[in-house]
């Protein structure tokens, strides 16, 4: 079986790295080359195998038929274009294509929403982490039209340590980690805001975002709270999340809030939701657990790139 040569443009970080392990054990995709200007010519093991990273100057753009690029926000435009311009498909997972940030008409990868879009394209803006542990919760909601016209919906996120990155950053130490729990960001200033803003807009909710992210002394996984006035009770609860999501591989629905021990190193988006006692308008909580490196990044993309590519979409990737 002849495989999809792929290539991935900033393999270093975290993210990267993650991408180039699914890859390497996908049976329909091959690892052309992998970018990292700061280690070129270094050889590490990444999954089962060794590869050597080159500079994004040297990659063989020419020979992928799929690129993902996994370069920091504002540096991947630039090689998206240039990726496209060699004749390959693109996946970016910065949020320089992503709703919000001034790019119009790129399909968002929120896979599960917008599959005829993805299966079409030429290039992908793969959602944020954040971003998909919040939309994929609230989407059923907005499409029954649920939410209070002009609600304020409080969303508090919590994630793992690698959703940082891995430059090396004082605060991000075990010693400073450790046995700690802390809110960043505050006051309605994470960059996520605009994508997911942006996309709200785009499905024509009506309502304020109050967002607060804090920092697990965990490696991987994010747990999203949210909760949203609802125009009435629900008879059943989570209603709408079972008849939305139904057959989704990727998604599951729970009687429980979600752990993050329910999916790490999973493509797997873990949703819950409660009725609130006490508040004169009816409200939910919503509960949402992925792993950022997966479903928020690296799994998501390649699940985009299965439906890009017309193979199943399940393939090669730990649900």
């Amino acid at each position: 079986m002849n495989k999809i040569p792929v290539g991935v443009l900033g393999a270093s970080g975290y993210v990267g790295r993650e991408l180039c392990t699914i890859i390497q054990a996908h049976p329909s995709l091959s690892l052309t080359f992998a970018t990292a200007n700061d280690q070129r010519g270094q050889s590490v093991r990444i999954g089962s195998k060794a590869i050597t990273f080159v500079a994004a100057e040297d990659a063989a753009l020419d020979r992928a038929e799929l690129v993902f690029s996994a370069l920091p926000h504002g540096a991947s435009k630039e090689w998206i274009a240039r990726a496209a311009g060699a004749g390959a498909r693109v996946i970016d997972l910065s949020a320089d294509l992503r709703p919000g940030n001034g790019c119009d008409g790129v399909p968002y990868g929120l896979t599960e929403l917008a599959r005829q879009r993805i299966a079409d394209a030429s290039v992908v803006a793969n959602p944020g982490c954040y971003p998909t542990s919040v939309l994929l919760a609230l989407a059923p909601l907005v499409s029954l039209g649920l939410i209070v016209p002009g609600a304020t919906v409080t969303v508090n996120s919590a994630s793992g340590v690698t959703g940082a990155g891995n430059s090396p950053k004082r605060e991000l130490l075990i010693a400073e980690v450790s046995e700690d729990f802390r809110a960043y960001s505050v006051g309605n200033t994470h960059r996520h805001l605009n994508e997911m803003r942006g996309t709200l807009r785009d499905w024509g909710a009506d309502a304020d975002l109050i967002f607060t992210t804090h920092l697990l002394p965990v490696a991987r996984g994010i747990l999203t709270t949210i909760a949203v006035p609802v125009t009435r009770s629900l008879d059943s609860v989570l209603a709408p999340w079972t008849e939305a999501y139904a057959g989704e591989p990727f998604i599951e629905i729970t009687t429980h809030p979600p752990t993050l021990r329910d999916v790490v190193h999973r493509n797997a988006a873990r949703i819950s939701a409660a009725a609130v006692d006490g508040t004169r308008v009816p409200t939910l909580l919503v509960f949402c657990a992925i792993d950022n490196l997966m479903k928020g990044a690296a799994g998501q993309a390649v699940q985009n790139a299965n439906v890009m590519f017309g193979l199943p979409e399940t393939l090669g990737l730990p649900s």
